[in-house]
């Protein structure tokens, strides 16, 4: 776009990214750092023009008026920086209140801004000024940001906090079951490289026994398992699914399923029918009777249900269907464990 032509670093630039690893890495010049739950983008200002940039490449500027004003308060005129739109709301940092910003409605993004704003946590600089950085190493990148952050932090801008300790990210890793959504390490010698996973993020997983409620078929056998938990009114709302098998264990699980097909037993939340998510699959679902208990591994919730699809790890046999309840499910993060993340070392 014209607006940001001067500088070095194009609108549809993609992140860096990161891949998924079961441990924390061990070794010299790794630098560690909180895994915020939000809306990961690229801040973009030349002059006068400002936008944030989707990890999909999508504009959300609009639905973050307030982010934008900060940064066109800041005193520097041009800089490309990587962030983490995160949302403060009650006692938790709230993704699903963060997804409600996406709202068509620009009376409805001025009232939302206005009562609940949001926050940009900063962890990487791209460029400053005239000067692109994408191919000096991470530790020159953070030097630069923190430099930069020091008259640019305020309510709307954040500095993600770092260390180069292990023992303190795994300290801080313990705590991602009810703070943070896990931990990203990353190599402190290494430049931006833009669009590769060249990082690593270790997530927290947890597990929690649900009553299977429904599946759903896909090419003649059982795509997915529907599942659901009781809530302290002993509905049973639906929570999410998990598809994890084979193409052999799909067949033969329509075998064992088949028997319990009976009236819905979501009395709560239900699967409900076709999405804007759904991408031409079938919304279509076969109830069970709620005999049968899965425990499956997940790593956040939304609101009321896991907000990705999760991985089945073995049938619980030994579990009641009542005692699967939704006091299991670990929330969102607290601002008092945020307010600990972000002072001084």
């Amino acid at each position: 776009m014209a607006e940001f032509a001067r500088l070095s670093l194009p609108l549809d630039t993609p992140p860096m990214e990161a891949k998924l690893t079961d441990a924390i890495p061990t070794g010299e010049d790794w630098q560690f750092e909180p895994k915020w739950d939000g809306f990961r983008c690229l801040a973009f200002r030349d002059g006068g023009s400002v936008e944030l940039i989707s990890k999909s490449g999508k504009p959300l500027g609009r639905y973050f008026p307030e982010v934008v004003e900060a940064l066109l308060q800041l005193d520097e005129p041009r800089f490309v920086l990587d962030g983490e739109l995160v949302l403060p709301m009650g006692d938790v940092l709230s993704f699903a209140d963060l997804q409600l910003r996406l709202h068509p409605a620009a009376s409805r993004i001025e009232k939302l801004a206005r009562e609940t704003p949001t926050q940009l946590m900063l962890f990487d600089c791209l460029q400053l000024g005239r000067q692109d950085l994408r191919a000096e190493p991470l530790s020159a990148r953070r030097a630069a940001l923190e430099s930069f952050m020091e008259s640019a932090a305020g309510p709307r801008l954040l500095l993600s906090p770092v260390t180069t300790t292990r023992e303190v990210a795994e300290q801080w890793f313990a705590h991602s079951g009810g703070a943070l959504d896990g931990i990203v390490a990353k190599r402190r010698d290494e430049p931006y490289q833009s669009g590769e996973r060249a990082m690593i993020k270790v997530k927290q997983q947890r597990t929690a026994d649900c009553v299977v409620g429904g599946y759903r078929m896909s090419g003649g056998s059982v795509g997915s398992l529907l599942l659901g938990l009781y809530d302290h009114e002993g509905r049973l709302n639906y929570v999410g699914f998990t598809s994890s098998f084979s193409a052999a264990e799909k067949a033969n699980l329509l075998v064992e399923l088949e028997p319990l097909q009976g009236e819905s037993a979501f009395t709560g939340s239900s699967p409900g029918g076709a999405s804007r998510w759904s991408r031409g699959r079938s919304s279509e679902w076969v109830p069970l009777r709620p005999e049968r208990v899965a425990e499956v591994v997940y790593d956040q919730v939304t609101g009321q249900r896991f907000r990705h699809g999760t991985t089945f790890y073995r049938w619980r046999p030994d579990k009641a269907p009542r005692q699967c309840t939704m006091d299991q499910l670990a929330h969102e993060l607290r601002p008092a464990a945020l307010a600990e993340f972000l002072e001084p070392a």
